[in-house]
């Protein structure tokens, strides 16, 4: 997957921010979970429920956490493991020779369909390379709370309790400072201290996949990474965050849509004016001379259409 930069110059309608609620299917509304102190969550793989053998196993062992690990024993083949939901957004996953990969299930409480491959020098083609079957079977997911993929760290928005960019968003924000207060600490931090890497851009290679810390360390990085980085921090303060990869008009980006218990969740929403949400996507924003257009531009639907959440 390649994700460019969108040029900071052009402008449509504004319109207004979009909420959309979150309920069970008895209409009670569901709430994220409380934790006392911030924690930053821990995917674990105690191998008490497994899909698989030698050379790819799946743990499900923690599925109604929102997660499953695909764990790899491989010396030198590339894994392949793609879900499948019954809203049929197939979502694929790579795990590099003995490597393992957090995977969530981002399409919530849903029968997912597994499929998984293993590269080779033949058969079924997968991302320009040949894959051959392994394994397929079927999901039941009962997710505990429908918040937890959002929480946890996964293969694109990787992070511990001891990642730089965890620290960090525990060190910039108050135990006791609200949703907003948070979200808008971690927004200002990300579009002041970093900046678009053009380079990298125009040189990305398909299968990227960013690192939170790397693009941290050096300011630098795509939307992707200004995304993951985003994702990473609101999630170690414990703050429901989806990364959304898509388009942007007819051009690949990344961006975020946040949980705030007080409103729902807010679509691309990261900063907050009196009474009202204004799009804030921070790719756009840290880049713009003039953000008024800019402002323009991420407040339209119309410029966004999701393909993927992590």
């Amino acid at each position: 997957m390649r994700i460019f930069h969108i040029r900071p110059f052009i402008a449509f309608i504004l319109i207004l921010f979009l909420l959309t609620g979150c309920s069970t299917s008895s209409g009670k509304k569901e709430e994220p979970p409380v934790y006392s102190p911030l924690q930053v969550l821990v995917p674990e793989a105690p191998g008490k429920k497994t899909l698989g053998a030698s050379p790819l196993t799946l743990d499900i062992s923690n599925a109604d956490q929102g997660y499953l690990t695909a764990i790899s024993d491989s010396d030198s083949q590339k894994m392949n493991v793609q879900l499948t939901s019954e809203n049929e957004a197939v979502y694929s996953y790579f795990v590099s020779p003995g490597k393992s990969a957090v995977i969530p299930f981002s399409s919530g409480s849903s029968t997912y369909q597994v499929s998984c491959y293993q590269q080779i020098c033949c058969y079924q083609q997968i991302d320009g390379s040949r894959y051959a079957a392994l394994f397929a079977d079927t999901l039941e997911v009962s997710l505990e709370n429908e918040f937890l993929p959002f929480l946890y760290p996964n293969q694109y928005v990787n992070f511990t309790p001891d990642s730089a960019s965890s620290k960090l968003a525990l060190s910039i924000i108050s135990e006791d400072a609200s949703d907003v207060d948070a979200l808008q600490a971690v927004y200002n931090y990300v579009v002041q201290n970093l900046t678009y890497d053009y380079e990298l851009a125009d040189t990305v290679e398909s299968g990227y996949l960013p690192d939170v810390d790397a693009t941290l360390k050096s300011g630098r990085g795509i939307c992707f990474d200004y995304a993951a980085l985003t994702t990473a921090m609101l999630r170690a303060r414990d703050i429901p965050c989806k990364l959304q990869i898509g388009y942007a008009g007819t051009v690949k980006h990344a961006w975020i849509s946040v949980y705030i218990r007080s409103k729902g969740w807010v679509d691309k929403a990261v900063e907050f004016s009196g009474e009202s949400w204004s799009r804030m996507d921070p790719t756009f924003d840290s880049n713009s001379k003039d953000k008024e257009n800019i402002q323009q531009y991420i407040g339209d639907d119309d410029n966004y259409s999701v393909q993927f959440t992590r």
